[in-house]
């Protein structure tokens, strides 16, 4: 794994920084395989970053949109993930809708769909039960309490490792997650955290020793990059040590 962290002024300075890693990481990937695969993050931090990105003249029908986590929510729900990447994103731009792969939710039982969408994702990259695909890209977040993607503290997801979709759970709601293999395998891993409630937080998650069940973004450590981008407010005890 190679780690690198960034402490950028302000949260906008993250969602200028953003799109260049992408951009960086979509052409090698193209050049190299034909195609982008990327998971996208929900929440407030990365929505300026898809509108960024679709001012962009991008070879669409290259790149392929999967998401890591999401809300056991109709796509067209104001909570979705899905909705919030193609109203700031891809419906912006046209995006070929047979390169976009959201997470199922409609059919009532979350293990359902996520059994459907782990089989979805293992067809499209063509491995077998028991392997992991590599993205080229996976976006994160991070929460106050150090949880990433629907992988929350103490939870049952933190243990799957056999599968590349769970069933999330933040206080009995349930959510459909990429597992922490999944993630682990991606070429590169992309954190965007942004805010001051985020720093006691971030402080355990790079704390040299801890619980990652308790602050399960300590689990995440990518076979390939790994990077945390930080405004100040998040990053200042990082910057300082």
């Amino acid at each position: 794994m190679h780690k690198r962290i960034e402490v950028l002024a302000t949260r906008e300075e993250i969602v200028r920084r953003s799109p260049e890693i992408i951009l960086s990481k979509m052409e090698a990937a193209i050049q190299s395989r034909n195609r982008f695969t990327i998971a996208l993050a929900g929440g407030g931090t990365p929505k300026p970053v898809y509108e960024a990105l679709a001012k962009q003249d991008l070879p669409l029908d290259q790149i392929h949109i999967f998401w890591g986590d999401e809300r056991y929510v109709p796509p067209d729900h104001p909570d979705s993930n899905q909705k919030m990447a193609r109203s700031a994103w891809l419906d912006r731009v046209n995006f070929p809708e047979s390169n976009i792969h959201p997470m199922p939710t409609g059919s009532g039982n979350p293990q359902v769909d996520a059994e459907k969408h782990d089989r979805q994702i293992r067809e499209f990259f063509g491995v077998a039960p028991g392997e992991f695909p590599r993205f080229d890209m996976i976006l994160l977040g991070m929460g106050d309490d150090a949880h990433t993607a629907s992988l929350f503290p103490f939870t049952d997801a933190l243990q799957v490792c056999d599968r590349l979709v769970t069933v999330g759970n933040k206080d009995g709601e349930p959510r459909i997650t990429f597992t922490i293999p999944l993630i682990n395998q991606a070429d590169c891993v992309v954190f965007l955290v942004a805010g001051a409630s985020k720093r006691s937080a971030l402080a355990e998650v790079f704390a040299p020793t801890g619980d990652a069940n308790a602050y399960p973004s300590r689990f995440i450590q990518p076979q390939g990059e790994l990077w945390w981008l930080l405004d100040a407010a998040a990053g200042e005890e990082i910057q300082k040590s």
